[in-house]
């Protein structure tokens, strides 16, 4: 049996991750500053059609922390 996956040599699937919820002092304005920043001024120099990557990875930043986005 494995250490690092006990789980995986008796056949048990792994238990799915617990949804993180963000910390109740960190609110969603001062959340992920690098990837807000980076696409608040994309969208404000090219407009929010041409930042989608950017606009995803702040997303994605955000449910990381558990915000629900």
């Amino acid at each position: 049996m494995s250490r690092a996956f006990p789980n995986a040599a008796s056949g048990l699937p792994a238990s799915p991750p617990t949804e993180q919820k963000p910390p109740p002092s960190l609110k969603p304005c001062c959340a992920c500053p690098e990837t807000k920043q980076a696409r608040d001024a994309c969208v404000i120099e090219k407009g929010e059609e041409h930042c989608g990557a950017l606009i995803e990875a702040h997303k994605e930043c955000m449910r990381a922390l558990g915000f629900k986005i």
